[in-house]
């Protein structure tokens, strides 16, 4: 306890505790959300044990049917400040995935700009654009980096690392280190040696 005292303070032990019992009021199953976090459309969520968040956090589910659940979190699942996922279609993240602050993540946007008849015009207002979606799977033990986005209809491998400022517009294979805009893998895990190694 007296560790906890020299990491938090004194108001930052109240403030903890506080944040315990609101915790337990909002997602049972969760360790711990440091609030205020933007909840919208809770009973499209489902959410797993060891659930952790920063403050600033905003997290939706918008299902096209407003039936099904659309946002799956796996298994101690850590986020810090000011992430924001949200899910129309399907956002799934697997256990053990730890986010640094400011991420985003999203199965959706305003519009459709892939080349094809569906695209969006732009003379229409972006607010007004039909709503497109693909599904999103971030894989076990995936750790994101400050800042990352990620974008509609993505993979990310199971064990990839993503370096901060990563725009994830592509799929990611498994035991990658990939970064950059869009993010590339720069180095994979090698299982024989042990080591990770440059692609």
């Amino acid at each position: 306890m007296i560790q906890k005292f020299r990491q938090y303070g004194f108001l930052g032990i109240i403030r903890m505790m506080i944040n315990v019992l609101r915790t337990k009021l909002t997602f049972s199953q969760a360790r711990i959300i440091r609030f205020p976090i933007d909840i919208r459309g809770k009973k499209f969520i489902q959410i797993s044990e060891g659930f952790t968040t920063g403050v600033g956090c905003r997290i939706e589910a918008y299902p096209v049917d407003h039936q099904s659940k659309t946002l799956f979190i796996g298994k101690d699942f850590q986020m810090n400040d000011y992430v924001h996922i949200t899910a129309m279609e399907s956002v799934k993240i697997g256990n053990n995935v730890l986010l640094a602050s400011k991420i985003y993540i999203s199965d959706c946007a305003h519009g459709s700009y892939s080349g094809d008849k569906y695209d969006s015009h732009p003379y229409s207002a972006p607010d007004k654009r039909p709503l497109y979606s693909k599904p999103v799977s971030i894989e076990d033990n995936v750790w994101l980096g400050e800042f990352v986005s990620v974008l509609p209809g993505v993979t990310i491998g199971k064990g990839t690392i993503v370096g901060a400022n990563s725009v994830v517009s592509k799929s990611l294979p498994p035991y990658v280190i990939a970064v950059g805009t869009p993010a590339k893998p720069i180095k994979q895990f090698n299982f024989t040696t042990n080591n990770w190694e440059k692609v």
